[in-house]
């Protein structure tokens, strides 16, 4: 019973949340929506999301300086693999402001109570998962077009990505492979955590709920997969230190996003019962 409840959560049959299509101005509002929740006490979320531009600079100063200097832009990139299952303090955050409850950064850990935090860790492995297996193809890629030889400065790497036929092959291949897996879990996650935090409805049916979700608003959540695609990329050129403003910003506006796309509790059963 434990694995069933993992799988498909507290109730004997699964759930399935009912999902509304949503526009392009929903985006942006749920934008603006996280970034109030940021700026209504922002010294505590940066503090808390410090450990991401810090994270960064060791990744940086730790590939630079050893064998893996190849695979620094894939730990970067795989930033938003795991970026859904590290902003759940985010979402707990912006859940108890939605209650009018106490909002100070510590209740950020109060995810560690939730019911469903078995669902919660069976679909944050399954991103390490992912994660790890887009470090492993990065590095196959690498080793296939260049061999097994590390550079041995990052000069001498970067002259061989941007001067020569399999540098290109690496950035046009890498891209498109690191573009399906970031699909994969936009598609997979892309509300699991706030609903999962929300409801407990169990890793299997929150899958299922945000690919349904993205499958009912292809375009707008494609432009959403974009909106924060180019917030990292402002994060990481930013010295890393542009994400102790982004990321909270980004997992407050997923845990408004997910209210615009699921119908609440409340009035499903309303409609249910007519």
């Amino acid at each position: 019973m434990a694995q069933f409840h993992v799988i498909a959560g507290a109730t004997d049959t699964p759930v399935v949340p009912e999902i509304r299509r949503i526009g392009v101005s929903d985006l942006f509002a749920a934008l603006r929506e996280g970034f109030d929740d940021f700026w209504a006490k922002p010294s505590h979320y940066v503090f808390l999301c410090l450990i991401y531009p810090i994270a960064g600079i060791v990744l940086m100063r730790w590939t630079s300086g050893s064998n893996a200097l190849a695979l620094l832009y894939p730990l970067m990139s795989g930033f938003a693999l795991i970026g859904p299952f590290a902003a759940l303090g985010l979402y707990e955050i912006s859940r108890r402001r939605e209650l009018n409850l106490d909002t100070s950064w510590q209740h950020a850990f109060d995810v560690r109570r939730s019911p469903a935090i078995p669902s919660i860790i069976a679909v944050g492995i399954l991103l390490f998962v992912l994660f790890v297996a887009w470090l492993l193809t990065a590095e196959n890629l690498y080793e296939g077009l260049f061999g097994p030889d590390a550079p041995v400065s990052i000069s001498t790497f970067i002259s061989q990505v941007f001067n020569t036929p399999e540098g290109w092959r690496l950035i046009l291949i890498g891209n498109a492979v690191g573009f399906l897996f970031a699909v994969v879990v936009l598609c997979m996650t892309v509300i699991a955590f706030p609903l999962m935090l929300d409801r407990d409805v169990g890793a299997a049916v929150a899958i299922y709920t945000s690919i349904k979700a993205v499958a009912a608003n292809p375009v707008t959540m494609a432009l959403w997969g974009l909106i924060v695609a180019a917030l990292l990329l402002v994060g990481f050129v930013t010295f890393f230190a542009g994400l102790a403003v982004v990321i909270p910003v980004l997992g407050h506006a997923t845990w408004h996003l997910y209210r615009k796309l699921i119908v609440p509790e409340g009035i499903r059963t309303a409609r249910a019962a007519r």
